[in-house]
Formats: C-alpha cells, structure tokens, sequence
C-alpha cells in the first residue's frame, strides 16, 4: 500500500493512493497514520479494504508528512561509500547516529525555509525508514520484520551550522521546514530489496544526486537492529539512512541553496517531492 496524509498543515487526514493513483480517504479505518495503524496487524487489515470502496478525494489537496506522531527522527552520517569519499571522510567503523528534530518535518512539497545567517544549505536525498511496533533489542535477521514501510527523505543541511559552529551535527539539521518526508509511506511488502533502489535528486532542473542504496555501508536491517541496541525505537520513528554522492558540500567549488532555488527528488517507487527554497525571515 501506499499510505498518506493530506490537507492542511495541522489539520491532514490519512488516505491511502489507488492503483489508479486516486486519493482515498481512510478516516473511517484509523484516526492517523501514527501509532497503532503502523502495526503489522493494522497494516494488513488495512490491505484488505476494498480501495474503490473508499471515498475519493477530490481537487489536488496539499500532501503532509507521510506519517504523524513521530517520536525520535534518527539520521546516519556517511553511510554511502561514495558519499564519504567525495567529502575526503572515512567509512565509520560503525554508523555515525545524530538526530534531528522532529519539528523539522514537513510535507514533500511545502516550502523549505534557508534559516536566518545560513550561507551553505545543502541538499541529502535520502531512503526512510518508518518503524511499525516497538522494537528493543532486535537481531539484524528479524528486524525487518519491525518495519512498517519506506518513503523519500530529504536531508536539508546547513553546513556551517553543521560543522563550523562547534558541537553535534544536530544545529545543522534541525531547522524548521529541513526534514520533507513522503509523499507516501509504502509498505514494506512492495520494496522486494531496500538495499537495490535507484534514488537522485535535482537543483533547477539540473541532476546533482544519481544513486542507489546499493552503496549502503551499513544497511537497513542492520541499522534498526544497531539502533534497537541503544534506545527503543517506537511506531512512527524515522531513520534516514544517508545520502548518495553529489551534495552540495562535494562540488568543486561547493554550491549551496539560496532563495528561489527549486529542488526535486525521488527514489524508485517510493515517490517524489518539490520545493521551493525561500528565505526565512
């Protein structure tokens, strides 16, 4: 299934994407795309729903966040072989954990806000992870099964507030309007392979990102058992898994966004977002 939230800002309502690619309100199943409609069991009752039975939705309503209630939004640094070679860095021994702020998230579409002082916001297109039912502990061959499904992350990064401005990486990643996630949450069942899928991205029209999650280092059962080893992960948590070459912060010289800069992303049948970068006064 492909799952969604749409509407508002505040006010979504959760829906599910036909086979003809129709919106359908799912109100009368779950109250959100959060919590216990994550878990397994939830998810397969949802899967026997008749789709065409569904109310339609009508218009183009605004697309949210793919999933609500998320706790904890956990990012893994340099994990694509790639990625850490055109930044100069070395694989890590074992994967590099930093968290952003779950105020960051917004809809695949919405504006992204280049925060006040920033001179090099970046771009990650990056897989998601949505976590289903708690998971503690877990071994890397049952961790998938504690996975409710994927959906396109992007990664928006400041550099400067990243790595110049002493501390964690957490200031650079946490502004408001850096974490778009979506459009849809795809269940599990429709990815045969996390660690097979074509992934790019686009600035103005132009490919800056042309990758795959072939070049993982580390890989997503792996890292949500890794995790699970550290904190509980709970329904609604996000892991973004890292980011393919072709960053900003890897050209020669680096670019970096600046307002009314049009980014476009997608992974392979996971979806695809837009933004339009403005400046945050």
């Amino acid at each position: 299934m492909k799952l969604l939230r749409y509407g508002e800002a505040g006010s979504e309502r959760p829906g599910l994407l036909d086979a003809d690619g129709t919106i359908r309100d799912l109100s009368a199943h779950v109250i959100d795309i959060a919590g216990k409609a994550l878990d397994p069991a939830s998810l397969e009752t949802l899967s026997k729903l008749d789709s065409k039975s569904l109310p339609a939705v009508s218009g183009n309503p605004r697309i949210g966040a793919c999933v609500a209630g998320t706790g904890k939004f956990i990012c893994i640094g340099l994990n694509y072989s790639d990625h850490a070679a055109e930044t100069g860095a070395t694989v890590p021994p074992e994967p590099i954990i930093f968290m952003k702020a779950s105020s960051a998230i917004v809809g695949p579409d919405d504006d992204v806000l280049i925060p006040r002082g920033s001179v090099k916001t970046d771009w990650e297109v990056e897989l998601g992870v949505v976590i289903g039912r708690k998971a503690k502990y877990v071994t890397e061959a049952e961790a998938l099964d504690y996975v409710a499904g994927y959906c396109v992350a992007h990664d928006v990064s400041e550099r400067a507030f990243q790595a110049e401005r002493q501390g964690q990486w957490t200031k650079g990643k946490s502004c408001d309007t850096f974490g778009p996630i979506g459009p849809w949450l795809v269940t599990k069942d429709e990815v045969q392979d996390p660690q097979n899928i074509p992934m790019w991205l686009k600035v103005n029209g132009k490919t800056m990102q042309n990758g795959s999650t072939r070049t993982m280092v580390y890989g997503v059962a792996y890292l949500v058992s890794y995790l699970s080893q550290f904190m509980s992960l709970h329904p609604g948590d996000i892991i973004s898994t890292g980011t393919p070459p072709g960053v900003g912060l890897g050209m020669k010289p680096p670019v970096f966004l600046k307002p009314g800069d049009v980014v476009e992303l997608g992974i392979e049948g996971l979806g695809m977002q837009k933004q339009t970068f403005k400046a945050d006064e």
